[in-house]
């Protein structure tokens, strides 16, 4: 069990079981600026004492708070089931919502329906203070939003969500908000539609800074989701993976760690601000890589609590979505493993922006340097370096370039080399790579679908 309360405190909850509060209790974590946690099987003490029938308990909890609250708080919400000694109980992440005052239906806004968390209590809010909450509340959430076209069409969205074993029925425009008030399309379903305008840029430059650039890719017109996937996959090509080779092993890693790229670059699409029309943006440069969404912080949220990593989603339709085709895990874990690996040092954050920059790591470089020397004197002498083979003389500058970029890329396919090349042509590629492979130098290892090339080393 990881990091699990001993008592109850500002953003922690703890229950025995189910009762009649439940529902207040998540409406006070709501309307609370760091959101929290509710824990259920767990006694005031912090002991486990289990519950059974879990499956059907966490049904019964998303149902409630589904049903009992307003606004909807789909997207703002985890119903996770863990075990402790072979005790299961129940942790329910609340994000701090974006549309305060969150109330109970059945009270509507009123005191009575209308909570906060205050200390290890939950506390009935005063009419002056849900009035001042009601007046700050978020009005350009693009949730309410009419989109600019009525005439949306979501094939790629369904093909994602059978992918997840999920099927959209005739209703699912309605069940994943995609639909204004008066049940127009909003801006949430025009992002995540076939064909929209939002075009994400990933751009990469020569040096460490903007003056020479050599790409722009743009990956967008199309769903949300999709633009997602395929600045993932492209920015794993950038983030090449260097070895350095010995006689005993070989030792991999990324110029930039590869959980906490992903995270930074989901949450900067899920947290960016739509509403000015303003993507985010991608830049590989020389030295590094950035992110950098739109928005700045979300209204009422300090930096502290954005290192802390407490959940106060900006467009809670699109982190529901993402949530669903596991693009995005718990509520507030992408900070926690961003910082994992890295310091506060990376985030600028400002007032109409927030970016962040991964340093490619030095202790990579050193390895990369050493491992340029050894295939360079390898490849000059004879392959003394550790490589296999009886190479007599040099390899001409694109020969040895190709072999350069399969040693630090092992597994990689023919048409991903032509990317780290200059766009060298798939034709020359696979004459060079041909000669690689009659000299001994080179091995293709796996399937003809997902296999890829490697450096054959010296047994």
């Amino acid at each position: 069990m990881d990091n699990l309360p001993i008592k109850e405190n500002n953003r922690v909850e703890l229950k025995r079981e189910i009762n009649e509060k439940l529902e207040r209790e998540v409406v006070g974590f709501l309307n609370y600026h760091e959101g929290g946690t509710i824990y259920i099987g767990i006694d005031d003490a912090g002991n486990v004492v289990g519950i059974s029938n879990e499956d059907e308990v966490q049904l019964k909890i998303k149902d409630r708070i589904k049903n009992k609250i307003i606004p909807s708080t789909l997207g703002l919400f985890d119903v996770i089931c863990e075990t402790e000694n072979g005790k299961s109980y129940i942790k329910i992440n609340i994000a701090s919502g974006p549309e305060k005052p969150y109330y109970l239906r059945k009270f509507g806004m009123s005191p009575t329906g209308c909570s906060i968390r205050i200390g290890s209590a939950t506390e009935s809010m005063t009419q002056n203070a849900i009035e001042k909450m009601f007046a700050e509340r978020t009005r350009d959430s693009i949730g309410k939003i009419k989109s600019p076209k009525q005439d949306l069409t979501f094939k790629q969205l369904k093909i994602f969500y059978e992918e997840n074993e999920f099927y959209l029925n005739e209703h699912f425009a309605n069940n994943l908000e995609l639909l204004t008030e008066d049940g127009k399309y909003n801006y949430v379903a025009y992002l995540l539609s076939d064909i929209n305008s939002t075009s994400i840029k990933v751009a990469k430059y020569s040096g460490n800074d903007r003056y020479e650039l050599i790409e722009n890719n743009e990956f967008g017109y199309c769903s949300l989701i999709k633009s997602t996937k395929q600045v993932l996959d492209k920015l794993e090509v950038e983030n090449r993976t260097l070895a350095k080779i010995t006689f005993k092993e070989r030792e991999e890693k990324s110029i930039v760690d590869k959980i906490a790229l992903r995270e930074a670059v989901v949450n900067a699409i899920v947290h960016n601000n739509y509403s000015n029309e303003i993507p985010p943006k991608f830049e590989v440069f020389s030295d590094r890589i950035e992110i950098t969404s739109a928005g700045g912080l979300v209204q009422g949220m300090t930096e502290e609590e954005f290192f802390s990593g407490y959940s106060a989603p900006r467009n809670k339709e699109l982190m529901r979505v993402f949530k669903d085709l596991n693009l995005v895990e718990q509520l507030g874990s992408g900070m926690t493993r961003i910082l994992k690996k890295y310091d506060r040092s990376i985030f600028i954050v400002s007032t109409n922006f927030v970016r962040v920059a991964f340093p490619f790591s030095k202790a990579i470089e050193i390895e990369s340097e050493n491992l340029e020397n050894q295939v360079n004197g390898g490849l000059n002498g004879g392959l003394n370096g550790g490589l296999n083979g009886g190479l007599n003389g040099e390899l001409n500058d694109g020969l040895k370039s190709l072999f350069d970029v399969i040693n630090t890329n092992p597994g990689i396919k023919a048409k991903d080399t032509t990317i780290l090349l200059n766009n060298r042509s798939i034709s020359t590629i696979e004459k060079q790579i041909k000669e690689l492979l009659d000299l001994g130098l080179i091995e293709r290892q796996g399937s003809k679908k997902s296999g890829g090339y490697h450096i054959v080393t010296k047994k």
